[in-house]
């Protein structure tokens, strides 16, 4: 017969088997069907202290019950550790929230029916209710017997009391397997708010470094460096879209990815991913190279692999009307994209795209500048018994233009020289260089002016030295509030007779004229007044001469060349002599581009002019000088 713990008929209207929370409950215990040694040791306990063949710790799920403890079965259910409902009395633990005791089971109403018995032979049985702190019933730890059993009050009392046990171990179960969830999502939320705040700092850091950026190289290198140390891309690219649907790709000058140049140019209707993301104005994934191969022409694919890549994502970048172009980041293993990773990219997209935009209308201001300025610095003229050569270089630095200039020109013959004389006839010429105060476009304005005014003082003033003329110029200057500032070396060169030339010059607070002379001593041409000023009262300029023998040089350089020395002058001076000395046989042309390279570098950070004149020594055991 079938009683309960009280002896009173099992009451009804209990939580079903499938009950959410009960089975969440069992699920909570970490237990599935498979061998646990605890388990198994309270199954060993019910079976020796109660001498049973068969004894269970069984769980029962919402369409199933499972014995992670077990002793006695035969396969296949000892293999299984489970059976359907069909073969379950413990169901009815589940059900009645109370033990279920039976003598034998084919005559009970409630279990005579169960596949139980033919199937696993369970004739005896005597099952307590495991529960949990919150009073679910999660299964039972059952005694079972292959035939029929009268169970004495010492055995349900032994076998409630490792139930009593066993339930306190399971909880103990479900509260560390809570813990470590806790733990776990504890952990998880920790891993998002680094990664949150790691996303945070990324776009202060892109907001800060991408306002300062003036060039598109720039802004390339800051982009690279900012998403390569956060997002760990292989390969960062930036391609902007020009006029008449064409992608431009900027080419990382290091070299490190020949792909760049071989494909810097394509249309933005050809099927690459990035002309498709700013084609179409979204992010384009890309997953792997089965997806390329697929969706993308062979070129796309050839230069994927040529990377090394194997994913790969395309944000477009911003503009008022359509997108500027694409920004690429490539991995060499599979990386996914997430939601809060793709906000983070179109937000650095966004920096990008007002970084592009301001270095474009730089680098347009930039160019306009730097023609206008290098228009205004003229041929050189062709002089007798002189070689010239000059070399102007604009500032890396991202300034757009600056006031240094050099110039030379024929002088006319002195005032009532007659045709046909030997000062009519005599070759004269003028050069100088200068500086006018500032890095911007009224400086380049300042600076032609400045050279114009020169100019046309010596032509009112001919047969007068360099210093009439510079003194004129600062006349006009003061009297017409031009506001020019600066310094300058201006010089006056006339044949002396037997390939020599004499030099005179006067200087305005300007570095001073190098001279190398035929046996290679480098002279410093150090007289000096004081610079050209507005608020300065002008001073009476003074002049200096020399006598330049066959086989001289003289340079005459703007302080950009030798300021990169910070602050130590009279090295990059000296510096700047040993180079004209040691390179003195060299062109002209070689010579200024070796000077400039070797003092100041290829990325300095002003504008430098730089004049250099030969006298040729045309002696027969010398030869003529390579211009």
């Amino acid at each position: 017969m079938t009683v309960s713990d009280s002896g009173e008929p099992a009451q009804t209207g209990a939580p079903p088997v499938s009950d959410p929370l009960r089975v969440d409950a069992v699920r909570d215990t970490g237990l599935s069907a498979a061998a646990d040694a605890g388990m198994d040791r309270f199954a060993r306990l019910v079976g020796e202290l109660l001498g049973v063949p068969v004894a269970l710790v069984s769980l029962v799920d919402a369409d199933r019950q499972f014995f992670p403890g077990m002793i006695g079965l035969d396969d296949p259910w000892a293999s299984a550790r489970q059976t359907p409902l069909t073969h379950s009395f413990c169901q009815h633990v589940v059900t009645d929230t109370r033990p279920l005791v039976v003598d034998d089971a084919r005559a009970d109403a409630r279990t005579r029916d169960s596949l139980a018995i033919p199937d696993l032979g369970v004739i005896g049985y005597a099952g307590m209710p495991l529960t949990d702190t919150d009073g679910h019933v999660l299964g039972s730890l059952c005694a079972i017997d292959t035939r029929p059993r009268e169970w004495t009050a010492r055995e349900l009392s032994v076998l409630e009391d490792l139930a009593s046990a066993c339930s306190t171990e399971l909880r103990l179960r479900v509260v560390s397997r809570q813990k470590e969830q806790a733990r776990s999502e504890a952990d998880a939320l920790a891993e998002r708010l680094r990664i949150t705040l790691d996303h945070s700092l990324l776009l202060l850091r892109a907001a800060d470094a991408l306002a300062d950026t003036t060039g598109l190289a720039d802004v390339r290198r800051q982009v690279r460096d900012l998403v390569t140390s956060d997002l760990k891309p292989v390969y960062v690219g930036l391609i902007l879209a020009e006029e008449r649907g064409r992608m431009r790709r900027l080419v990382d000058t290091t070299g490190s990815a020949p792909m760049e140049s071989a494909y810097e140019q394509y249309g933005l209707d050809d099927a690459w991913p990035t002309a498709r993301a700013a084609r179409e104005n979204r992010t384009v994934l890309v997953r792997s190279l089965a997806d390329l191969e697929r969706d993308y022409a062979p070129e796309a694919v050839e230069a994927f692999i040529s990377l090394g890549l194997r994913s790969a994502v395309c944000v477009p970048l911003p503009g008022a009307v359509i997108p500027l172009g694409t920004l690429v980041l490539g991995w060499d293993e599979p990386h996914e994209v997430d939601i809060s990773e793709q906000a983070v990219l179109a937000a650095i997209a966004g920096y990008t795209a007002r970084a592009v935009e301001r270095a474009q209308f730089v680098e347009s201001r930039v160019h306009a500048a730097r023609q206008m300025q290098e228009a205004m610095l003229t041929d050189l003229p062709t002089v007798p018994g002189l070689q010239l050569a000059a070399l102007y270089r604009p500032s890396a630095a991202g300034e757009l233009v600056g006031g240094d200039w050099y110039d030379a020109y024929m002088l006319p013959a002195p005032v009532g020289s007659e045709e046909g004389t030997d000062a009519a006839d005599a070759v004269a010429v003028a050069v100088s260089v200068g500086d006018i105060t500032g890095h911007d476009m009224r400086a380049a304005t300042l600076m032609g002016q400045a050279r114009s005014m020169l100019r046309q003082a010596d032509l009112d003033h001919p047969g007068q030295g360099p210093a009439r003329a510079v003194s004129a110029f600062e006349h006009a200057n003061n009297r017409l509030n031009i506001g020019a500032s600066g310094s300058l070396v201006h010089a006056h060169l006339s044949p002396a007779g037997n390939g020599a030339w004499n030099l005179t010059w006067t200087n305005a607070g300007h570095p001073p004229p190098l001279l190398a002379l035929p046996d290679g001593a480098v002279q410093r041409l150090d007289e000096h007044d004081i610079v050209i000023h507005p608020a300065l009262r002008t001073p009476a300029r003074t002049e200096h001469h020399r006598s330049l023998p066959p086989g001289s040089l003289l340079l005459l350089y703007t302080d950009g060349l030798i300021e990169q020395h910070r602050g130590n002058i009279n090295r990059a001076i000296d510096t700047t002599g040993q180079s004209l000395a040691k390179r003195r046989h060299c062109p002209l042309p070689e010579l200024l581009t070796d000077i400039a390279d070797h003092v100041a570098g290829p990325d300095a950070d002003d504008d430098i002019a730089l004049l250099v004149l030969r006298i040729p020594d045309t002696s027969p055991e010398k030869g003529l000088p390579s211009p």
